[in-house]
Formats: structure tokens, C-alpha cells, sequence
């Protein structure tokens, strides 16, 4: 039997160890404090001519030009939506519509978030002809069967920055130049919703013409996201209405947490160095325990040739599925999730995994821990104890 005292008395004074930072991070109090005047007496709509709307539209604007500057692009580019499922459904279904005179042939990553993946497949009714990319035997973006994709009609090519389930780092910018060279009509999209505040965010450098980003993968308030839309890009509405956000996005804004998302963003570039190197240093301390645990492996897909965001760290432990692991884990105070889901059949389980060489059955035992700004030494210390503590009882009990 396991007990989940022993494990649960590590944390000391401490509530919970929260380790699902990939999924949604908590609010930070200088975002709250952001927040505040928005959910109390400055409530004014932000389209109203009087002093309250004038105000909520003047803090809506001082975000707008927070976030541009943390995604290195211009505030005029900024729109703002409900979030990055949005988001990247404006930039998918807004762009390929906006671009069906020239073509009907999209392009989408093999690892894409659902809400790129089912926003372009949704396009086939209007006769759209979606093809998928694919990762090559080492579980890096094969640039080589994309360039083959690429077709003169292409319109859209969709290809996250950051994988949410493994960290890794795809080459946006190689995939943009080809389809610069081979497709000259297709609008290039990126959800970097788990790019901000870990990575450089830059239109031109990544040679995209859209891209995504979330508030609360940032330590900011839930429902609310951007479309970083370069200047000139035509997109058709999805939502119709006002002429709100640019004519794109239609429904009186959340200056709340529109505001909360400028504090988030700008905190998060600022931090960004060293959170990048507190990261590293802690992905290095999970490598150490994964070497004592047998059968542990820590999932790098694509590696060497393709970076890995430290932040994410994605584990295979032997023995129970990782649904029985969370449950002992999150009784010991310890917070995770599970890896990429997967059906019985091998054919469905993630590509990724499959190049990690795990099949459909090792892959129930595949767990994420996901690290955030705030995560600290104390933490993670008595974190790790914990993982191998309850590894240790689990063993036992099968053994």
C-alpha cells in the first residue's frame, strides 16, 4: 500500500508544489494590482465618450503597446482576443479565408495545439484542402517533407513555436523561408503561446505574419490572449460586431485583463534571462534524480539539432500509468500532468513520442512537470524528493 504521509511531510509548511506551469500559471500581484482599478470603480466601457470609457481605452492602449514591446512588434499590430485558442482561429480560418481567390491548400505542424489543428481541418467544409507536416525519425520538424508540401495555392502554413508537451523549439524561421520561396500567397502563422517570456518574440525574425500569445501562460489572467497581425496582413473576421480591435475582433474589450495582460508581458520579457537560467539550472537538478530512478529517461525529441525550452520537462517513468502517478503525487502536495494523450492503437499515439521510442503502452507513462518564474529552489528541492519518494513506494508495491 502506498502511504502518502512519508512523501506528504517533505513539504513541510508548504501547501502544494505546483508543477503544471505549461497549462496555466497564477496570477502575479503586480498583475492583480494592474487589474484592480478595472474590476472596481474604473468599469467604464472602453468605447464610451465619457471619463470612464476614456479611461479604460487609455489603459487598454498603454497594454497594447506593453505587449507589442514584449513580442517585438509595433502596438498597431496588436489585437487583442479572448485568449490563444482565438487567437490562432482568427489567423487560421481569418487568414486562409481572406486568401481563397489565390488557393485552398493549408499546411499544419504535426504537433499543433487542437485549436489550430480542428480550426483548419473545420476549413475542408468550405472546401479547403488541409495537409499535415510531419516530424522525422529523431522527432525534429522534417523540413524536407514540408518543402515538399509546398504548393504554388498554398495559403496557409501553421507551425507552433514551442511544443507544450515536450518543450522543443521548432525552426520557424527555416520553415518561413521556404515557404516564402515556394508559396508566395501563404500567410505563416506561430503559436508561441509557450513562447512568451522564454523566448525571443519577433515577427521579423521569425519571418512570420502572424502569431499568438497568451496571458496566462505569463502569470496573467485567464481569457485573454493576442493575434500579433503585421501590418498590411488582410484577415477576415471571425466574430462580427463593433468595429472593435481593428474591425478583427468585434465585442467590447476586457480592460481588466487586457490591462493585467500588458503588466504580464512586460514582466515576463523583462525576466526573461533569468528565468531561462533558473530553468536550465533546475531542468539540470531533474536529470540527477531521473539518473537514480531505473528505467527513468528524461524525452527530448528532436535533439541535438532541435533546442529544447528548458521550462518543460517531460519524463517517461516506468512502472504505473502516469494517471495512478499523478494521483499519489498531487495526495504528496506535488502538482503535474500527464504527456501527450494517445489512443490504444499505435498509430495514434503522438509523433513524437513514437520517434522517442515509446509505443502506444509506455506512453500512458509519460508525465510532464512544467516550471514557471516563480517556481523556487525550496520547491523544487522538496518537489524532487517527493517524485522519488512516491516513486520508491509504487516499485514496491508492484514488486
Amino acid at each position: 500500500m502506498v502511504h502518502a504521509g512519508a512523501a506528504r511531510a517533505i513539504l513541510a509548511g508548504m501547501q502544494r508544489i505546483y508543477l503544471d506551469n505549461a497549462a496555466s500559471t497564477p496570477l502575479s500581484p503586480a498583475v492583480r494590482e494592474a487589474m484592480e482599478p478595472f474590476l472596481g470603480e474604473s468599469f467604464g466601457n472602453p468605447s464610451a465618450a465619457h471619463r470612464l470609457g476614456v479611461e479604460a481605452a487609455a489603459a487598454i492602449d498603454a497594454a497594447r503597446e506593453l505587449v507589442a514591446k514584449a513580442t517585438g512588434s509595433r502596438a498597431s499590430e496588436v489585437v487583442f482576443t479572448s485568449g490563444g485558442t482565438e487567437a490562432n482561429n482568427l489567423a487560421v480560418l481569418g487568414g486562409s479565408r481572406a486568401r481563397k481567390e489565390l488557393g485552398r491548400h493549408l499546411i499544419v505542424g504535426p504537433t499543433e495545439h487542437a485549436s489550430v489543428r480542428k480550426a483548419a481541418l473545420a476549413l475542408e467544409d468550405e472546401g479547403f484542402e488541409v495537409e499535415f507536416a510531419r516530424l522525422d525519425a529523431e522527432g525534429a520538424l522534417d523540413l524536407d517533407h514540408f518543402a515538399e508540401l509546398l504548393r504554388p495555392d498554398t495559403v496557409l502554413v501553421a507551425q507552433m513555436l514551442v511544443s507544450n508537451e515536450f518543450g522543443s523549439v521548432y525552426p520557424v524561421r527555416q520553415l518561413a523561408r521556404l515557404t516564402r520561396a515556394r508559396a508566395p500567397h501563404a500567410l505563416v502563422h506561430v503559436d508561441a503561446v509557450q513562447g512568451l517570456g522564454k523566448r525571443e518574440l519577433s515577427l521579423g525574425e521569425l519571418g512570420c505574419d502572424t502569431l499568438s500569445v497568451s496571458a496566462h501562460k505569463v502569470h496573467g489572467p485567464k481569457g485573454t490572449g493576442a493575434l500579433i497581425v503585421r501590418d498590411g496582413v488582410q484577415l477576415a473576421p471571425i466574430l462580427h460586431g463593433g468595429p472593435q480591435e481593428r474591425g478583427l475582433r468585434a465585442g467590447t474589450e476586457n480592460p481588466a485583463g487586457i490591462a493585467g495582460f500588458g503588466r504580464a508581458a512586460a514582466d515576463a520579457a523583462a525576466a526573461r534571462p533569468a528565468t531561462i537560467a533558473r530553468f536550465t539550472r533546475m531542468r539540470a537538478r531533474f536529470c540527477e534524480l531521473l539518473d537514480r530512478l531505473p528505467g527513468a529517461k528524461l524525452l527530448e525529441p528532436g535533439t541535438p539539432r532541435q533546442e529544447i525550452m528548458p521550462g518543460i520537462i517531460t519524463t517517461f517513468l516506468p512502472g504505473v500509468p502516469a494517471s495512478v502517478r499523478l494521483h499519489h503525487l498531487d495526495q504528496a502536495g506535488v502538482l503535474a500532468s500527464a504527456g501527450a494523450a494517445c489512443n490504444a492503437k499505435r498509430k495514434d499515439v503522438n509523433p513524437a513520442l513514437l520517434a522517442a521510442g515509446l509505443d502506444a503502452e509506455d506512453s500512458r507513462r509519460v508525465l510532464r512537470f512544467s516550471l514557471a518564474s516563480s517556481t523556487t529552489d525550496e520547491e523544487l528541492d522538496a518537489a524532487l524528493r517527493v517524485i522519488e519518494v512516491v516513486h520508491q513506494q509504487l516499485q514496491a508495491v508492484r514488486s
